[in-house]
């Protein structure tokens, strides 16, 4: 595989040849190459794509949290956003947990750049990211006993009377 031929297709054939059954999901949304896979295997099949001699998808662009309450089993989420420089390829790679366990193993063996990206998410999502050398808030206050971007608390206080939403657009 040359440098001209690093495209979606290439890059999945490369992936289901190595890894197999562990590519759960994939899918292009506008032409952006999206893999699903074990949260357990993420640092594994990550660091085959940086040290693979072809893709070497050596930037983390961006590292973030999802939550799906009605996705059982599978609530929490962990998305990553990874370019090659030397290809100038882009793709994005999904994981999964249970909001019940929700660990994840650290990508800060592979990428000094995921030490504050995965403190926030663990800010604002509470996932555990296994192994990481200094895992607390980062934005929020230390005496917060939750994470406000889970999707358990209402947007709005439903208590209120003194709001008419036909002002508001509802």
């Amino acid at each position: 595989m040359s440098v001209q031929e690093i495209n979606n297709a290439s890059v999945l054939e490369a992936l289901a040849a190595e890894f197999g059954e562990l590519i759960i999901n994939s899918d292009e949304p506008y032409g952006f190459l999206t893999i699903e896979i074990p949260a357990e295997k993420n640092t594994a099949i990550i660091q085959w794509l940086m040290e693979h001699p072809t893709i070497k998808m050596n930037f983390l662009t961006d590292l973030c949290g999802v939550h799906f309450p009605d996705n059982k089993g599978k609530e929490i989420g962990v998305v990553y956003h990874l370019h090659s420089w030397t290809n100038n390829f882009r793709m994005r790679i999904k994981c999964f947990v249970a909001a019940a366990t929700p660990e994840v193993p650290t990508l800060t063996t592979l990428f000094d750049a995921a030490n504050w990206m995965e403190r926030e998410t663990f800010d604002f999502y509470g996932i555990q990211f296994v192994g990481h050398p200094d895992l607390r808030r980062i934005l929020n206050m230390d005496e917060m006993d939750y994470h406000p971007l889970l999707k358990q608390y209402a947007l709005e206080d439903e208590t209120r009377d003194d709001k008419d939403d036909r002002f508001f657009g509802r």
